[in-house]
């Protein structure tokens, strides 16, 4: 049995960050040592919490060095409690007090324009993350972050979904595939999880087991409210089966598609203008909308060309996406701005819903603006048009009264 361990990154370049080496012993108590700039400063809130989490697991006897690069209370709790819990065998945790402001919910129907990733083993760049406002915050679980430090970046995000601001953005997970993915729920739905990306989906059964383990644990620790989940299509497969995993669950709210895995998987380079990707993405907008959930456009890899990003959320929403992921706050604007409608669709938006309310109020069965005819679909594409115009600030939410008044 190891009875050393070494948890976290250090080194050049690293910041918000530590490094912690336990080593269990037989005797002589605890050795603590504390390595960081900050130490005149901080050292004894430090030594304090490094002291409780040691206590809180019993540990009597160990070595502990703490090498600080800046890092926040709830990165340091993170990783000086995984690499005790990697020498003791314990169904315990340490767990720092939920922040009062991370106790909100989202709703089924809401701008997933943006979602923005992160790394789930690097802290430094979740910090802050909330003050770009994008739609979503992803803490990353699986492709960002090495497989051998998928078990130390659990209770990272654990502790960064009770203890930074996210400052009112959807509060989203990307688990690992199923089935390792299962093991990522129970350190994150008890913390008040928005909504939980599901990878490289393939069929309903993985959204099945998905849901039946977070059932499992909600009835574990009482947990009341919805956790939405956004399976992501990310092969052949999937895209073939997209409308059965669409339609898997009432908590699926959203579908996306990841062009790097299914480019990869047809043996084909993925390119700016998508041609390769053209059948896969219009299949998997046409599944969200039979299914009635949003789709969800794959991220745009270049986060320097802000043309190219323009035009290919231009593209995106032309093919019938509501949204993309982006993997750099600079991104967040371009794809609000491009998603949301102009003013041309707004302005038409509103001659169609204001034709199907004067139809309505006069007891017509049937809706025409001029000469044309406007079947029910329509009036449904254009109210969300308007409601999506409401939502950005583009329209005033009583836009028909004042129009009537005027």
């Amino acid at each position: 049995m190891d009875t050393t361990i070494s948890i976290g990154n250090k080194g050049k370049g690293v910041r918000s960050d530590c490094s912690v080496t336990l080593t269990l012993t037989n005797k002589n108590g605890i050795d603590l040592q504390i390595d960081s700039k900050v130490k005149s400063l901080f050292g004894k809130q430090i030594e304090q919490l490094a002291r409780q989490i040691l206590a809180f697991y019993e540990i009597e006897n160990a070595i502990l060095l703490v090498e600080d690069s800046g890092a926040l209370p709830f990165v340091m709790a993170a990783r000086i409690e995984a690499a005790v819990r990697k020498l003791i065998t314990t169904e315990k945790e340490f767990l720092l007090p939920m922040l009062e402001q991370n106790l909100y919910q989202t709703v089924r129907e809401r701008n997933r324009f943006s979602r923005l990733y992160l790394p789930g083993n690097t802290p430094s760049l979740m910090i802050n993350a909330g003050i770009h406002h994008p739609d979503g915050i992803i803490l990353d679980l699986e492709d960002a972050v090495a497989p051998d430090k998928k078990y130390e970046a659990s209770f990272v995000v654990r502790n960064a979904l009770r203890n930074l601001d996210f400052y009112g953005t959807e509060r989203m997970v990307r688990i690992n595939q199923v089935p390792r993915g299962l093991e990522d729920l129970d350190y994150i739905v008890p913390q008040n999880v928005n909504l939980i990306l599901v990878p490289k989906c393939e069929s309903a059964s993985q959204i099945h087991q998905v849901n039946e383990r977070i059932e499992t644990i909600k009835v574990k620790h009482g947990i009341k409210g919805n956790i939405w989940l956004m399976p992501i299509i990310e092969s052949a497969l999937g895209v073939i089966r997209s409308y059965d995993i669409a339609t898997a669950a009432p908590n699926v709210v959203a579908m996306a598609i990841g062009l790097e895995d299914y480019t990869a998987d047809l043996g084909t380079k993925r390119t700016n203008e998508g041609n390769e990707s053209f059948f896969a993405r219009s299949q998997v907008v046409n599944a969200c909308r039979a299914a009635g959930i949003q789709p969800i456009d794959s991220v745009f890899s270049d986060v320097g060309d802000m043309e190219g990003l323009k035009n290919n959320v231009l593209r995106s929403k032309s093919l019938g996406f509501d949204g993309m992921g982006c993997i750099h706050p600079r991104q967040i604007k371009v794809i609000h701005d491009n998603f949301a409608p102009e003013t041309d669709e707004i302005e038409k938006a509103k001659k169609i819903v204001n034709a199907f309310f004067e139809a309505t109020e006069r007891g017509l069965g049937v809706v025409s603006l001029g000469t044309k005819m406007i079947d029910p679909p329509v009036v449904k594409r254009a109210q969300r048009t308007i409601d999506v115009a409401i939502k950005t600030g583009k329209l005033k939410q009583n836009w028909r009264e004042e129009e009537h008044v005027s």
